[in-house]
């Protein structure tokens, strides 16, 4: 059961306010955008949700639970076929309040209620998440099996290898010269103690 909401009811009794919010609910469907009192949208805005939610189900149950509520099978006829499929992809948020100012006769807070009907975009991944992502994708990487490497052309390649044979021969180079200067300071080290214990 629905937990109560608080403040005095909107209308005469119980079974006025359910039947005004209904009437909110379906002129919302069939304009899209209403205007009304702060506090007629706010109570409006997760009976109208709720009825978006079910039409997203979009089967024959779900469709009797909004005709239960709303009367006019034009409007729910337009829920389901047209508003769903919009918000297909949208996890709740379906309606906008505006506030529009104040009315000249009694200063009553008037607002918009609108559906929200533009397209989703993805929200950007924060730092966090792509940083946690980024160190478990090497050890996913490890697990695959490397994919084949792409072909090059022949002049990439070609450049590409004498790069390498030059590279490799400098080092090798280098290598050979540390070497031989470290074979020579030992052979050097080891004579001078030799000729000390003479």
């Amino acid at each position: 059961m629905a937990a109560p909401t608080k403040g005095p009811r909107l209308g005469g009794g119980p079974a006025h306010e359910r039947l005004l919010l209904a009437n909110l609910a379906a002129a919302l469907f069939t304009h899209k955008s209403i205007k009304t009192t702060e506090t007629k949208a706010k109570r409006l805005r997760p009976v109208a949700e709720r009825l978006i939610t079910f039409a997203k189900r979009g089967d024959l149950h779900a469709r009797r639970r909004v005709l239960a509520v709303i009367q006019d099978k034009n409007v729910v006829h337009e829920l389901f076929t047209e508003i769903a499929p919009l918000v297909e992809l949208r996890e709740g948020g379906y309606t906008r309040i505006t506030k529009l100012g104040f009315r000249k006769g009694d200063n009553a807070s008037m607002v918009q209620i609108e559906l929200v009907l533009e397209p989703v975009n993805p929200k950007p991944k924060s730092a966090k998440k792509t940083a946690a992502a980024a160190s478990t994708a090497p050890a996913a990487k490890a697990e695959e099996p490397e994919a084949p490497a792409e072909e090059t052309s022949t002049e990439e390649t070609s450049t590409d290898e004498v790069a390498t044979d030059e590279a490799t021969t400098d080092a090798t180079a280098t290598d050979e010269t540390a070497t031989d200067a470290a074979s020579t300071d030992a052979a050097a080290a080891e004579d001078a103690p030799a000729e000390d214990a003479k």
